[in-house]
């Protein structure tokens, strides 16, 4: 059987969103996946907190020998298990947490 990891799509119409997944080469995008490996939401403000991945997993597929389509392929060398970004993207989920944080108001 031939791996592929890619994305599924789910949202709405102008609200995208992702999950990336292993799955059988022969199925259809949207169909039944063997693993979900993370996701990849491009409508989030901050760049390197968009993509969140199960590094183990993603390293266990790739050593079996799936093969990740071309967008995957940039996402996983940027954010994946040896990932060039990894420091960025830490911070910039920290950002966005603190962001996303309300400030508390002090009763009277």
């Amino acid at each position: 059987m031939a791996v592929k990891i890619r994305m599924k799509k789910f949202g709405r119409k102008h609200r995208p969103f992702f999950r990336v997944v292993a799955v059988d080469a022969r199925c259809p995008r949207d169909g039944r996946v063997l693993e979900e490996l993370g996701y990849y939401d491009p409508m989030v403000p901050e760049t390197d907190a968009r993509v969140v991945l199960k590094n183990e997993r993603v390293a266990y597929w790739l050593g079996v020998g799936a093969q990740p389509t071309d967008k995957c392929a940039v996402l996983i060398k940027k954010y994946g298990p040896n990932g060039k970004c990894l420091e960025a993207q830490k911070a910039a989920q920290e950002r966005l947490a603190q962001s996303r944080r309300r400030p508390t108001v002090d009763a009277e």
